[in-house]
Order: structure tokens, then C-alpha cells, then sequence
């Protein structure tokens, strides 16, 4: 939040990743998802839901924004953390949000900044949910083996990269193909978010 509160209002306006949307957006739709999450009041999260949540809050003055934001965090977290695994697609999709921010803003790091191994967690959780499940698949980081997906009778894919590009194709971010060698899939079913 300190870097957000110091960055310029004008600076809200530039484009993210997230198509058609500015920094302030992606901000409002994470204020918007934390605060239902905390109280309970969900939604689908699709495109119709998520764009009505931005509109209602593309009036707000820019610290008001970040305020909503800051005190949905707290109560919000509380609920991922009771809820055994349920929400942890929030938790996944706040901290990548965080990342296109951060790319948008010109910070370093956007998709490897702290909270990197908790994401990781969560993405090798999340790839083994039926909702969100990818190809059983040996992942191969410089410091590391991730076993994403359920194991079956075929071989896995494999795939080759450093964390932040991994975290760039689960979340249907554009991944650099330089980045990463994948065998036995394709970059499109790894898209659990976004």
C-alpha cells in the first residue's frame, strides 16, 4: 500500500495486462472482490460481474480506492485463511493482480515479488482442483521440481522456466515463448485464473 499511496493519481490511469482495464481498475476490482469475500457477498467473478464492481468505483477518488482496498485486506484474509483451501483462488488472483500493477507501474518483479513462494504454493494447489485443474505436469524451476496437476496413466508434460513466467501461464498473462519449454501440453491449458 505505501507504493500505491505514493505513486501519482495519474499514474492510475495506466493500461494493465488485463485487457481494457487501467491500474485504478484492476484496483477497484481488487477492492471490490476482498471486500465481498469478507462479506460474504460473492458473485459469479466473471467479466459482467467484475466490470459492474469497477464501473461502481471509477468515481472514487484515488484514496478512497486505496482506502476500500486497505480495510478489505485484514477481514478478507481472515476468511481465506478459515476457509481450508476454499478461497485460495482469491489469494492467488490478489497477489497477481498485485503483479500486473506493478508491470504497469514499472516495478521490478512484477510476477517474483515477495509473497512469490506462498503463490507458488497456492498455483500447486490450485492446478490439482477440478474447476481449475491443469495437465499433470513436472515443472522444472532453476531451484526446484513442482508437481502440478493429478497424476494418471500418461506420461507429464514438462515444463521448463523460472517462477515469474510460471506464474505469467497460470494466470493467462503474455509469457515471453524465450521464457519457458513446455512438452507434452499447451500454454492455453494452464490457464487457471484470469
Amino acid at each position: 500500500m505505501p507504493v500505491l499511496r505514493r505513486t501519482p493519481v495519474a499514474d492510475l490511469d495506466r493500461p494493465t495486462v488485463c485487457t481494457g482495464w487501467s491500474v485504478r481498475d484492476v484496483l477497484a476490482h481488487c477492492a471490490a472482490a476482498l471486500h465481498r469475500l469478507a462479506t460474504g457477498d460473492l458473485h459469479s467473478f466473471g467479466p459482467a460481474d467484475n466490470e459492474r464492481d469497477v464501473e461502481a468505483r471509477r468515481a472514487l477518488p484515488a484514496t478512497a480506492l486505496l482506502d476500500e482496498l486497505s480495510d478489505a485486506y485484514e477481514p478478507a484474509a481472515r476468511v481465506i485463511a478459515a476457509g481450508a483451501g476454499r478461497y485460495d483462488g482469491f489469494a492467488l488472483g490478489e497477489w497477481i493482480h498485485g503483479g500486473d500493477v506493478r508491470l504497469a507501474l514499472g516495478l521490478p518483479d512484477p510476477y517474483a515479488s515477495d509473497g512469490l513462494e506462498d503463490a507458488l504454493a497456492l498455483v500447486v494447489a490450485l492446478s490439482r482442483y477440478r474447476r481449475t485443474a491443469v495437465p499433470h505436469t513436472l515443472v522444472t524451476l532453476p531451484d526446484r521440481t513442482l508437481d502440478l496437476g493429478t497424476p494418471g496413466d500418461a506420461e507429464p508434460a514438462t515444463l521448463h522456466t523460472d517462477p515469474a513466467t510460471l506464474v505469467r501461464v497460470v494466470s493467462g498473462r503474455p509469457a515471453d515463448p524465450a521464457d519457458y519449454r513446455l512438452t507434452g501440453a499447451t500454454p492455453d491449458q494452464y490457464r487457471m485464473l484470469g
